[in-house]
């Protein structure tokens, strides 16, 4: 992010569409720059039979959020991963029909917008270091723990990216050697463990059902995972969102920061936090709507510098 976090949205006046791809749902709505979130439509991912028919249902809810509105200034999309190509194309490990579907480009000549691609818990990074619990903070862990489970990270006061886009796609750190099998062909990833779709895998019912007992073992696993971004990147902070998260509450949160407690003992991690994000369940669309003002900002400050020239 360019700047201070309260900035992202002070050099555009005009809302933006903001769509959060998730494995289990769309959801879309216009964001002004001030955060705030517009009329939330939704659509659901369950029965779809190809990539065309879940393609139509992602344009049909951009579409809804942003009819009887203002022009969006852009779109900013944070989806489920990962990359195959840099904010380009996706293979969701949730959406396995999707196996190579060039988002950005499908969502650009559909709407007639310029549209920004992230992955969502990059997204939720941006959002929450411009209005949530993660602002004037330069290095920083943010995680969504729902259906899959991602990470996004902020160091020195940037956003990582990667090579393809996937920086921080913590999912598939191990935290159980020989463990479960993963959708990604691994074994163990806290995303087999800890994740609502594993979740429900290994109760055969819905993860809010979970015991409390299993809603401690999942924030135990997740506070595993983060502690080897600590030790890793010299973040003292972890943000966790996310249904799942969330949903357990204090279970979960407690037992995650007893974990990185206990795993992380050098002496520049021993005061690292885990804590729920702030922007609850508008995170996702704030996190998009960031994404996209970010753009926005970057391609102004670069017209500002050659006419500066």
């Amino acid at each position: 992010m360019t700047g201070a976090g309260a900035s992202v949205g002070e050099m555009s006046g005009r809302p933006v569409l903001a769509i959060d791809v998730g494995g289990t749902k769309f959801e879309a709505a216009m964001v002004g720059p001030d955060g705030t979130v517009g009329e939330r439509h939704r659509v659901e991912t369950a029965g779809a039979t190809g990539s065309s028919e879940l393609a139509d249902r992602l344009v049909s809810v951009a579409l809804a959020a942003s009819a009887g509105a203002d022009r969006p200034a852009r779109v900013g999309v944070g989806t489920a991963g990962p990359f195959l190509a840099a904010g380009e194309m996706i293979a969701p490990v949730n959406l396995p029909v999707w196996g190579g579907f060039a988002i950005r480009a499908h969502l650009a000549d559909a709407l007639g917008l310029e549209v920004s691609v992230a992955g969502d818990a990059q997204a939720l990074a941006l959002g929450e270091r411009w209005i949530g619990a993660a602002r004037n903070c330069d290095n920083f862990l943010a995680m969504v723990v729902s259906t899959g489970i991602g990470g996004g990270l902020v160091v020195d006061g940037r956003l990582l990216r990667g090579e393809l886009g996937n920086a921080g796609h913590l999912g598939h750190v191990v935290v159980v050697p020989d463990g479960r099998r993963c959708g990604c062909g691994g074994q163990g990833c806290v995303e087999a463990e800890a994740s609502g779709t594993a979740l429900r895998a290994i109760t055969g019912a819905d993860p809010a059902l979970a015991s409390p007992a299993l809603r401690r073992r999942t924030g135990t696993l997740v506070g595993r995972a983060v502690a080897s971004v600590v030790a890793t990147l010299d973040v003292p902070l972890a943000l966790v969102a996310g249904g799942v998260a969330l949903g357990f509450g204090a279970d979960f949160f407690e037992a995650a920061q007893d974990e990185l407690s206990a795993r992380a003992r050098l002496s520049f991690a021993r005061n690292a936090r885990i804590e729920p994000a702030a922007l609850g369940a508008e995170g996702p669309l704030i996190g998009a709507a960031a994404l996209a003002y970010e753009a926005i900002n970057a391609k102004l400050f670069a017209a500002t510098n050659r006419e500066e020239r």
